[in-house]
């Protein structure tokens, strides 16, 4: 669907915005489900939405179009690990924008104003998780200027039948 940007808004979550916020967690697990076989089955809540919107050192966002919200995406301040050069940085979840509305740079206009929150914060550094294997979301990061700097790997070693000697 072609979007009119200025029918869009960009605005702060609000306790009225959990149930649809709660919609998107779900199809975001339903998403990621192929790329983790480690996620149990049923429903998943990575996190309580309303404890992000509470919380001082996070930033939840939704992509309101035409009085309907239609995307998220959050921002929080985390410390480093005490070996990095910065002490704090900003890592950025719960990005996901509705099928029918991609492609018109809506995660990109999301993703820039929760960096510019984070730059508020006076800090540099933004982070986030994507699957390797989900190709489209690593392309849109890439092309939002971010880098892959660690692959989390995971091996199976139960013991089957075979094993036995």
């Amino acid at each position: 669907m072609d979007v009119n940007t200025k029918d869009i808004a960009i605005r702060r979550a609000t306790n009225a915005d959990l149930p649809k916020l709660g919609e998107f967690l779900q199809f975001l697990v339903e998403a990621e489900r192929p790329f983790d076989p480690t996620l149990k089955e049923g429903k998943i809540f990575y996190y309580d939405i309303q404890e992000l919107i509470l919380d001082e050192k996070t930033e939840v966002l939704v992509i309101d179009y035409k009085n309907q919200v239609i995307g998220c995406g959050y921002a929080q301040i985390r410390s480093a690990k005490h070996y990095q050069k910065h002490t704090l940085f900003g890592y950025l979840g719960f990005m996901y924008v509705n099928p029918e509305f991609r492609g018109n740079g809506l995660n990109n206009l999301l993703l820039n104003d929760l960096k510019k929150w984070v730059l508020s914060q006076g800090i540099t550094e933004v982070r986030l998780e994507v699957y390797h294997e989900n190709e489209p979301a690593v392309k849109a990061y890439e092309k939002a200027g971010f880098k892959s700097i660690l692959t989390t790997m995971r091996c199976d070693i139960t013991p089957t039948d075979n094993d036995s000697h």
